[in-house]
């Protein structure tokens, strides 16, 4: 799929919370080969809209809300895809980016 995106001349980057060190541990198990930024004080996540709100079983808490932004070389935001399902979802990224084009 990485080369689907690459052809279209798009570039893959997730951003998480997560420590550095924690993203090249998963990078490393999941062998996956794509930019991972660590966005520890959820300012780029905020900015996103991906830093939200969140409740499990009567329990609110702030949390990541998986989404995807399709952004143009101009750094204007193309399409949102808010509350991400793994499943299709890159296809339906690529098939958007194209259309775009």
């Amino acid at each position: 799929m990485k080369s689907s995106f690459k052809k279209a001349n798009a570039v893959v980057v997730g951003i998480s919370p997560d420590s550095v060190k924690s993203h090249a541990k998963f990078m490393a198990k999941h062998e996956l080969d794509l930019t991972l930024l660590s966005d520890p004080a959820h300012t780029v996540l905020a900015a996103c809209g991906a830093w939200q709100l969140k409740k499990m079983y009567g329990r609110e808490y702030m949390g990541v809300v998986r989404s995807t932004l399709l952004i143009d070389p101009e750094g204007v935001v193309r399409h949102v895809w808010p509350k991400v399902k793994v499943k299709g979802h890159a296809e339906e990224v690529l098939d958007t980016l194209r259309k775009l084009k």
